[in-house]
């Protein structure tokens, strides 16, 4: 299984904050199952600095490390991209990173709300050959207020992905209940941790699989664990037909 999303290097942002941090969460990793991770420190956010030469270092050292103890994981590089004007073009100048050197680019909303420029900037990005994955999609308060504003940008050609701690409850019912909404609508496409720390963000990876499942909905674990698995091998994900849920208490995605 294939972690999309993890703040799991030592020293970049607010995740992991040593090795010692670092090296506790490999273990989890591996604890959970998890075959891959694909690393995404903040990049462009407004409270951390983006320093890639860090990030290459510490993919290194992450690596080294993971050989040393022969465990059972790989780590890939990427970055989790704060929403700029600037990003197409950071992107094509190397000062900004897909996920494990894939078309495929982490996207970050600010958690307020949908700026104005997110469509043209998902535009120039399809232009260029970048796909954008739009980070906890469930959490983001333009969202929750109004989901039809997700469904407009994937229909101009993002994609979607959902907290794994999300869906397990651990943000609250509240969030749980649009992260269900949302899968169920089929406007999520990729699962990922965005884990941060053992205690106060932790993995939640199996936790949210085994409440899908429990809740018979074990076709999208499947489709979230082979998008997770095509992102690697940067091919297309498997996309379904978006859908209305709940008539009358949500919304209408179309007319």
């Amino acid at each position: 299984m294939i972690d999309t999303h993890a703040h799991i290097l030592s020293g970049l942002d607010d995740g992991a904050q040593n090795m010692d941090e670092t090296k506790a969460l490999l273990q989890k990793a591996v604890d959970e199952q998890l075959t891959g991770i694909i690393a995404t420190p903040h990049a462009y956010h407004p409270n951390f600095k983006t320093d890639l030469d860090k990030l290459k270092t510490q993919i290194e050292t992450t690596r080294n490390y993971i050989a040393e103890q022969n465990l059972p994981l790989k780590i890939y590089s990427g970055q989790e991209c704060r929403l700029t004007e600037k990003l197409p073009d950071l992107l094509d100048e190397g000062k900004a990173l897909t996920m494990a050197e894939s078309r495929y680019v982490l996207l970050e909303l600010p958690s307020s709300g949908v700026p104005g420029y997110t469509v043209p900037i998902i535009q120039q990005l399809i232009t260029r050959n970048y796909i954008p994955v739009i980070a906890h999609v469930e959490r983001n308060q333009g969202i929750i207020e109004k989901p039809e504003r997700l469904n407009r940008l994937l229909l101009h050609g993002a994609m979607a992905q959902v907290t794994a701690g999300s869906v397990s409850g651990h943000f609250g019912k509240a969030i749980q209940k649009t992260a269900f909404d949302l899968i169920e609508a089929n406007l999520i496409h990729v699962y990922g941790s965005d884990v941060h720390s053992i205690d106060k963000r932790p993995f939640h990876f199996n936790a949210g699989l085994d409440l899908l499942e429990k809740k018979n909905l074990h076709e999208f674990v499947d489709i979230f664990l082979e998008n997770n698995d095509r992102i690697l091998l940067n091919e297309n994900l498997h996309v379904l037909e978006p859908q209305t849920v709940q008539k009358g208490k949500w919304w209408k995605i179309f007319s």
